[in-house]
């Protein structure tokens, strides 16, 4: 039996800003190391010996985030991955049949589902109850992962666990977060395990049960897959059929209703002991980072004096933290946050008022991905806006045109191949060009190492919408 990773990425979580935004949330993030959430994700089944696993992960994301993903993987050697792209958000339940509908064009494997935001920290332990998870799912079984509780916790669902059967335990109930009394009665008990989000079956069971309870998912799923187009290693679903499809949760469509149905499947929790965590806010992420012995968590440009039990994540300056107790400091280019270690659920808050008045801050990083590289924009005033761009080796821009903007640009790295009006030529480093306003233009990379230039807008308006497409290699329409 084959295993393969299903990943579900469509989330954007508030709690984590200022680092995580809209266009890019926490998943696409290096919170715990090097790798972002999503590559820790990706490679969690490497060198698993519990069984044969499916190199390729199946990805369900959204357009929004399908260029970086797609490169994020391709950093850590994963080749040909299958993206599933959803034109709207329709919880997990639609993902999950998503993907056993493509999961079942090359078979019938066993999915592992697990959301690409969660940090484990112990592997091995993983590895193993997914061994045992996988030999009750080959069996038909819909198995659920509960994380074994050491505190009595409110901010997470539950699982109550029945009878022993194989190695887990009968899927009872769910109930949901629990107030202290009722969390500290669930710890003592020793049958309620918190709710990872973490499931595995085969794909024809999955499609067989939800099928069984909500049909109208199931009918509206296939109809927008079955109306696919690919694009490279995207799955492009049919819009109109998706957008009649419900929305639900793995949960509530099927894995709570298994009790009282057991011709539609048997309900396992295996209890898993790893280290595990959702990463819902910023004491989260300092409880599962490596700290020192005053209980202190960096990552970036540090420095502690005289502090106990404080987070510093900083991001793009050296952060000096002195005094500091039982707090978080986040440091973006664009925002710092500071908040107590007890009041991190209020950055949602934070998140909402920036909102109502209207400010970016909550939907971009001041640096911004592209399928072709990224931009980050280093300055800005009145008439005037200074980019340094990265375009990856044999990447290209769009053929556009701006209707309110010159350009000037400036290659310090790399050679550029530019497209000005009808004129084509090639810049080395230390050259530059100049774009009037409503010339046609591309830039392009040409060579085998990153193009790096700086670009200096100027005119009556900067707006990224003030972009004419003539021609893309992406796909994107014109704005």
């Amino acid at each position: 039996m084959i295993i393969k990773s299903v990943i579900l990425s469509g989330g954007s979580g508030t709690r984590l800003w200022p680092a995580s935004r809209e266009n890019h949330p926490k998943q696409l993030l290096p919170l715990t190391s090097e790798r972002s959430l999503l590559q820790e994700t990706a490679v969690r089944l490497d060198d698993f010996a519990g069984g044969e696993v499916d190199r390729r992960p199946l990805v369900v994301t959204n357009e929004e985030y399908r260029f970086i993903i797609a490169e994020q993987l391709r950093q850590i050697g994963v080749r040909s991955p299958q993206i599933v792209l959803e034109p709207f958000g329709r919880n997990t339940a639609p993902a999950l049949t998503l993907a056993a509908l493509a999961a079942l064009e090359e078979g019938d494997p066993v999915l592992l589902v697990m959301p690409a935001d969660h940090v484990i920290t112990d592997l091995a332990a993983f590895q193993q109850a997914i061994a045992q998870g996988s030999s009750l799912a080959a069996d038909g079984m819909l198995v659920t992962f509960g994380i074994v509780p050491d505190r009595a916790e409110t901010g997470y669902g539950y699982i109550r666990a029945g009878q022993a059967i194989g190695g887990g335990r009968e899927l009872a109930e769910f109930v949901e977060k629990p107030d202290v009394d009722t969390a500290q009665r669930y710890l003592e008990s020793g049958e309620y395990f918190w709710n990872s989000g973490i499931f595995m079956m085969k794909a024809s069971v999955w499609l067989r049960a939800i099928e069984r309870f909500r049909a109208d998912i199931a009918e509206a799923c296939r109809a927008a897959y079955d109306g696919r187009k690919p694009d490279a290693d995207f799955i492009r679903l049919e819009q109109g059929a998706f957008e009649r499809c419900p929305s639900d949760s793995i949960d509530y469509a099927v894995m709570e209703r298994l009790a009282n149905a057991p011709e539609a499947g048997k309900g396992v929790v295996v209890p898993m002991s790893a280290g595990w965590s959702d990463v819902g806010a910023w004491d989260a992420l300092w409880a599962v980072s490596g700290k020192d012995e005053a209980g202190n968590a960096g990552r970036g440009e540090v420095l502690f004096e005289g502090c106990r039990n404080t987070l510093v994540h900083a991001n793009d300056r050296l952060v000096a933290a002195v005094g500091c107790e039982d707090m978080i400091v986040v440091e973006t280019p664009d925002a710092v946050m500071v908040a107590h270690k007890d009041r991190t659920q209020d950055v949602k808050k934070v998140v909402a008022r920036l909102k109502a008045e209207g400010r970016s801050l909550t939907q971009s990083h001041r640096k911004v991905y592209r399928p072709w590289g990224w931009y980050d924009s280093i300055d800005e005033g009145e008439r005037f806006q200074v980019k340094r761009i990265v375009v990856n080796p044999g990447a290209k821009l769009s053929l556009q045109m701006h209707h309110h903007r010159a350009e000037h640009w400036i290659v310090v790295k790399g050679t550029a191949e530019v497209t000005n009006g009808e004129r084509v030529f090639l810049l080395a480093e230390n050259e530059s060009t100049y774009i009037p306003l409503g010339h046609t233009h591309r830039l392009a990379n040409p060579g085998k190492v990153p193009l790096e230039i700086i670009e200096v807008q100027s005119g009556s308006y900067l707006g990224e919408d003030d972009i004419v497409r003539f021609e893309d290699t992406y796909g994107r329409s014109s704005n």
